[in-house]
């Protein structure tokens, strides 16, 4: 009878240690369920434009001009879908190049670079007022 007895004195010892441990966070996880991160979806690519975030499956509207088989490519860049074809309340739209606003109707131009090996990379040459490619250098 002794030997039941101390047993359950110790197993309710290790029961309340394991609460109070819970309860002031000395077992790591401080007891509390983690916080609620920012959206996976969320992926580190802004939009050039407007400055936005893109989300997964947000895209950027460009056209990029032919010729299709050369490493260097001319494209033009109009928005994400925050700021093109409709600009969302609290959004400007300006030129990383000129710090210039960006008319509804602007672009910013810029190189496509094909890479052979990984991924593709761009370089904003500047927006449709101070690019030195204006709109008829491109074969629409």
């Amino acid at each position: 009878m002794d030997y039941v007895l101390t047993g359950f004195a110790v197993a309710l010892i290790f029961f309340l240690l394991f609460i109070i441990s819970r309860m002031s966070g000395r077992n790591g996880k401080n007891g509390r369920k983690k916080a609620p991160q920012e959206s996976p979806e969320k992926i580190p690519a802004k939009c050039p434009v407007c400055g936005s975030p893109l989300y997964k499956g947000e895209n950027l509207v460009t056209k990029v001009y032919r010729p299709m088989n050369v490493p260097d490519q001319l494209c033009t860049i109009s928005g994400c879908p925050n700021c093109y074809p409709v600009c969302r309340a609290g959004i400007e739209r300006s030129c990383p190049v000129c710090r210039k606003n960006l008319p509804q109707n602007g672009y910013l131009v810029a190189r496509l670079f094909n890479k052979t090996v990984g991924r593709k990379h761009v370089h904003i040459t500047g927006c449709s007022g101070c690019s030195r490619h204006k709109s008829s250098d491109f074969a629409r």
